[in-house]
């Protein structure tokens, strides 16, 4: 018999449920069990190891296509590297560098005779590579990197080149130690003298012994906010030469003797066209961050059903931390938008599947799957910081032990929200997007013209649906929308908030810019509604993950008496996630006339309504997070077992390989 947080775990897990299930069970291996040490060579070390025995058992496959050596199943891919969050984010990232980043980069802008030489030998580990894009003075701005690829027609070769201080590669996985070749991005220059934008060249950067080449020279970040198994590196070149075929030539190639060509001639176009193939790498940073968080909160969660704190009046015993309602304030809205955010992750993961595995995809079906991907990696990894800094504070000191993994968990997803795009430039390419309806020719457009197509044209935007498109019409159409209380239970009513404040910001943010572009420059126009436009596309994004989590509940099977308790908890939580987002808006909706001051207090009310009803829940829904014990393991929710330093010393030893 299915029980109930079966029933959640199911329903959670969405459409690759078996892989997870699958990874679940490989990450039982007791050389995955999490453990926290900040040396970093015994953490690289340990990484390293886990990274052959994944490779070993074809982990890699899935991310690959079939004809290169792999399986071609992009959504396995993409939720595999998520799953290894909840064991080290140090493995997820290295695993990401070297299979989504590295590997990606080789499959999606090469050719052929990339794919040949390249992918098995990447699949296998027998090449070890990163991915050289960001530099020290160009991290979000990548078309304007200073790395220059020269090509030279005599010998029929480019030469690499790191002009200035500030063109380094900088915070380069893989760099420091492992990695023997790199994806580098540069500036292309024909013999002419003419630049075509940032291209991807194959350029070696080790020997077999692990010594730097000529005109090479490698650095390593050392110790870093997190992330101790991750040999983050920096990288000069000297006027290195490369052979003309290591450019990666699928939008773009050089003749011998020194034609440039290319099937997209606008350099925007050709540029963002490029980096979208690689949007995978944002996928997994997002759903990993989504999956740190729920082992934080679940360890929380977990302690606050066992920590007593105080007793009450007339009561000997002292009171679970989680029967308190600020407790419960604490925690179950963090439950409830991790549960939002995995259905939203679901669809996303399932999307960028379908278009990576199509023959001809659709380019507007592209680009909205870029902006959503942009919008949900911003979305997952601030509530990543935001609930695992709650998790820890909400566990007290204990919380600050390296034993009960907060602090790692806390340290390692730090980073999340500046890596594969800064929150707040992703933020504002969600608004552009939103703002020129998905027009075809915003690829290519200045700044300039982009806000005077802005302020021009988005009125006409079309709301786009997610996957939800039939339940939400339905839920909008039985909507109870009247000045009780009650309504704010009301799906109906709680999406259409969602859906009239995202339509009105866009829509003031449009006439704000149209005014502004006739008083000013177009960046001075678009700065000074630069905040109104962040908060826009939040309302958007906030409104998709909503989409989401009802197309999600509408998934859980509900023939038994734990598919219909299932059911009613996720309505219970959903209600939970919708209030909360209005609550933490509160300001607007009553500055706009959305919610009355008598309609906002019963926001706070129905909160904690539904803590309350959700508190005998607690332990079912982190259950239906579906993190393995081994996993989520904690020494302070065992207290039967405190590990002495001798323990600590020993799990040390045998990390690094000593014993």
């Amino acid at each position: 018999m299915t029980t109930t947080a079966e029933h959640l775990r199911n329903t959670l897990d969405g459409r690759f449920r078996d892989v997870k299930n699958r990874v679940r069970q490989e990450l039982t291996n007791p050389v995955f069990r999490p453990h926290y040490t900040p040396n970093t060579v015994i953490a690289r070390t340990k990484v390293g190891e886990q990274m052959r025995i994944m490779a070993s058992q074809g982990a890699a496959e899935d991310g690959f296509k079939k004809e290169h050596g792999g399986n071609g199943d992009v959504g396995a891919a993409v939720t595999q590297i998520e799953m290894l969050a909840m064991s080290d984010l140090s493995l997820m990232v290295k695993a990401g560098v070297q299979w989504g980043l590295f590997g990606g980069a080789v499959e999606n802008l090469g050719t052929e005779r990339h794919h040949q030489e390249y992918v098995p030998r990447i699949i296998s580990l027998d090449l070890l590579g990163c991915f050289a894009m960001t530099e020290t003075g160009h991290g979000s701005d990548v078309q304007s990197l200073e790395t220059t690829a020269t090509y030279d027609p005599e010998t029929q070769e480019f030469v690499i080149d790191s002009p200035t201080p500030s063109s380094r590669k900088d915070y380069i996985g893989g760099a420091a130690e492992t990695a023997r070749v790199a994806a580098v991005f540069a500036q292309l220059i024909t013999p002419d003298g003419e630049g075509h934008g940032v291209h991807c060249l194959i350029v070696p950067i080790r020997d077999d012994k692990g010594n730097d080449l000529p005109g090479v020279t490698t650095s390593d970040c050392h110790y870093k906010g997190g992330l101790p198994g991750v040999d983050n590196g920096r990288i000069q070149f000297d006027h290195v030469r490369v052979p003309r075929e290591n450019l990666l030539n699928k939008y773009a190639d050089v003749a011998p003797d020194g034609t440039y060509t290319s099937p997209i001639e606008n350099i925007g176009r050709r540029f963002f066209t490029m980096l979208g193939t690689l949007i995978r790498g944002r996928v997994t940073v997002g759903g990993s961050a989504g999956a740190a968080a729920r082992v934080g909160v679940d360890i929380a969660t977990r302690y606050a059903l066992e920590r007593r704190q105080f007793s009450a009046p007339d009561d000997e015993q002292e009171v679970l931390l989680m029967d308190y309602l600020v407790h419960q304030r604490r925690l179950l809205p963090l439950i409830a938008r991790s549960y939002a955010l995995q259905f939203a992750q679901n669809e996303l993961v399932a999307k960028c599947h379908e278009l990576q595995t199509a023959d001809d995809p659709d380019p507007e079906e592209q680009r909205e799957l870029e902006s959503r991907a942009a919008g949900l990696k911003a979305a997952n990894t601030w509530h990543a910081t935001r609930a695992i800094q709650e998790a820890r504070e909400a566990c007290g000191g204990a919380g600050y032990l390296a034993e009960n993994r907060l602090i790692a968990l806390k340290a390692d997803t730090d980073v999340f929200t500046t890596f594969e795009g800064d929150n707040h430039v992703l933020i504002q390419l969600v608004a552009k997007e939103l703002l020129t309806a998905y027009a075809d020719d915003i690829k290519g457009m200045s700044p300039v013209e982009w806000v005077r197509f802005a302020a021009n044209f988005a009125g006409e935007r079309v709301m786009k649906r997610t996957a939800a498109q039939t339940i939400m019409q339905t839920i909008l159409d039985t909507r109870q929308d009247n000045e009780e209380e009650g309504s704010l239970f009301n799906r109906g009513t709680q999406v259409k908030m969602f859906e009239d404040r995202e339509e009105y910001m866009l829509a003031s943010v449009a006439r704000r810019l149209q005014g502004k572009s006739k008083e000013m420059s177009a960046f001075d126009a678009f700065n000074a509604v630069q905040d109104h436009v962040l908060h826009a596309a939040t309302a958007h994004i906030d409104r998709i993950i909503l989409e989401a989590f009802v197309a999600g509940i509408d998934t859980c099977e509900d023939a038994s008496v734990e598919g219909r308790e299932a059911r009613e908890i996720l309505e219970m939580v959903c209600d939970l996630y919708a209030l909360s987002v209005i609550e933490e808006d509160k300001s607007w909706f009553v500055e706009h006339r959305f919610l009355s001051t008598e309609r906002a207090k019963a926001v706070t009310r129905g909160i904690n309504d539904r803590c309350r009803r959700l508190r005998p829940h607690a332990e079912t829904l982190v259950d239906g997070f579906g993190i393995p014990e081994q996993l989520r393991y904690a020494e302070m929710l065992h207290p039967e077992h405190i590990p002495d330093a001798d323990e600590h010393a020993e799990q040390d030893a045998k990390s690094a390989g000593v014993i």
